[in-house]
């Protein structure tokens, strides 16, 4: 298969990046974004093959990752240092290999309380719509979003309802103080009746142990 390179897959004339940042400069959350390194941004969008003229194109060649609420979301991108893993090594396109990739999906943001959004390429019948593995449901759920309209959500929507029955008074300071590679677990688990932010203890515990119930699970 002949791959486009990074000349062909950077869309000058349109260019999806500015009206990705307006729409987040305009929105009502907090982010951070993370600088993207040029060979890496450069060897993502070559993996992904797609053009930056998509929202995901635009955010794989020009971030290292976005990082929402404090900590609370992260967006993958190319990679950075204040990020674990990145476009490429959560999807096995990459030669790391400490991240099983998830067939017929590409993860593209994860959450501090052991959620994943994943983007369905053929696991739910190439939908083209975002799935959120839901901690409390153990389970993908389907949200009718494309990847831009979760990017909007992002920027617009209102994560507190989403998050309601997992976050806790004082989230925020404990959420900063996880390292890259760390998510929030809960005990009781979030799937347990007495399980929830507000009543269950928390401690940081590997993304990758929250990762793995994500991908046994493989339909709603």
């Amino acid at each position: 298969m002949n791959l486009l390179s990074v000349a062909e897959l950077v869309d000058v004339e349109n260019h999806a990046w500015e009206e990705i940042r307006e729409l987040l400069s305009q929105g009502r959350r907090v982010y951070r974004l993370e600088a993207a390194r040029p060979e890496a941004a450069g060897q993502t969008l070559v993996r992904l093959q797609v053009s930056t003229k998509s929202y995901l194109g635009a955010i794989a060649y020009e971030t290292g990752g976005i990082v929402f609420e404090h900590g609370w979301i992260t967006l993958l991108g190319a990679g950075a240092d204040g990020i674990y893993g990145s476009l490429t090594s959560w999807n096995g396109l990459s030669a790391e290999e400490d991240i099983p990739s998830m067939p017929g999906m590409l993860i593209v943001a994860y959450d501090a309380a052991g959620g994943f959004f994943g983007l369905d390429t053929g696991r739910f019948g190439q939908s083209g719509h975002i799935y959120y593995y839901a901690p409390d449901a153990l389970k993908w759920e389907a949200t009718g979003l494309t990847y831009s309209g979760f990017i909007g959500w992002l920027a617009e929507g209102d994560l507190d309802l989403f998050y309601q029955t997992f976050r806790w008074e004082g989230w925020e300071e404990r959420v900063k103080e996880l390292e890259p590679g760390q998510v929030m677990g809960y005990y009781p688990p979030l799937w347990t009746e007495e399980g929830s932010g507000s009543q269950s203890s928390k401690a940081p515990v590997s993304i990758l142990e929250a990762w793995q119930a994500a991908r046994s699970e493989g339909t709603e």
